[in-house]
């Protein structure tokens, strides 16, 4: 059942329409629904286009929030919109692309002095095996990601498909969890119960339209670990405001929801690149939306010497 977007109240239609000639998008042939308790038009954004819509999720406004998660997208089946399926596609797509390139930025190169240990290793037997141990060794200390690195780029891009995969997966499943689950006294105070998962991961996925800020990029040249902080730290913001909105229970609660949700999808992302030899600051760099980069950023320049 549609709500007004004002004060939540519901109602039964958003609009009369008096004349199917004239185009619903441009104003025509409609009148809005007044909602009969705050007296104001129960959801103005039937007639805006989607310009206004993403100026207004910028801006984080509650009402735009509530025109499409309770008036446009949500489904009494409690089933993804297909817009939504789309959605999320193209996102993880955009995640690949931040995961991918800050792990290629944040892994340093093979140093020159490693180049000619190699080079003076075939000079006579007796100096082959030392250069050569000291080769190695300078190879695993410099390139932690050498065995992901010498893959072929297909099998880099499934790699890193998976990853965001789980990773989103494990940031969703949690809230959704904790939510869904009928909790008893004193949690139940803490925990909001909320049992339409679907709706919950729309949510998320909405508020998270910050991800494809980098088609920027593209545009102008920014500093891609500067720009992918932000981006992340943009998402977590509104994840929060998202969550609060949908289940109107205080940011306080919203936020150690994501705190939650972040905490696994840190773990599995971390997880899944130790396995492949990503280790130490760069996997941590590598893991986006964790809520702590400017730690992560400072703990992979002390360990690369650069502070």
């Amino acid at each position: 059942m549609p709500i007004c977007i004002e004060c939540r109240y519901p109602v039964s239609t958003l609009y009369t329409t008096y004349s199917k000639a004239d185009d619903k998008a441009l104003g025509k042939g409609v009148r809005l629904t007044q909602c009969p308790r705050c007296k104001r038009f129960a959801d103005k954004y039937v007639e805006h286009d989607f310009v206004v819509l993403f100026i207004d999720l910028v801006l984080i406004k509650p009402q735009v929030y509530r025109h499409l998660l309770f008036n446009r997208l949500g489904r009494d089946d409690d089933k993804f919109d297909p817009s939504i399926k789309r959605l999320g596609v193209l996102l993880l797509l955009f995640d690949v692309y931040l995961t991918w390139a800050r792990i290629e930025k944040a892994t340093p190169s093979i140093p020159s002095t490693s180049l000619s240990l190699s080079t003076s290793a075939t000079s006579s037997a007796n100096t082959s095996l030392s250069a050569t141990n000291g080769t190695t060794t300078l190879l695993g200390e410099a390139l932690p990601s050498s065995f992901l690195a010498s893959q072929p780029i297909l099998l880099q891009y499934i790699f890193f498909l998976a990853l965001c995969a789980l990773e989103t997966a494990s940031f969703h499943i949690p809230i959704r969890a904790l939510l869904c689950f009928q909790f008893s006294r004193p949690f139940a105070s803490i925990v909001p119960h909320y049992p339409r998962p679907a709706l919950i991961s729309t949510a998320l996925l909405v508020s998270s339209f910050t991800k494809l800020f980098p088609l920027l990029l593209l545009v102008w040249n920014y500093d891609l670990p500067s720009s992918a902080s932000a981006v992340s730290w943009a998402v977590i913001i509104n994840n929060i405001a998202a969550l609060e909105i949908l289940l109107d229970c205080g940011y306080i609660k919203s936020t150690l929801l994501c705190g939650v949700g972040a905490i696994f999808r840190a773990s599995v992302g971390w997880g899944i690149l130790r396995a492949v030899g990503v280790d130490g600051g760069v996997a941590a760099a590598g893991v986006v939306e964790t809520g702590d980069i400017i730690d992560i950023w400072r703990q992979l320049t002390d360990a690369l010497g650069l502070a």
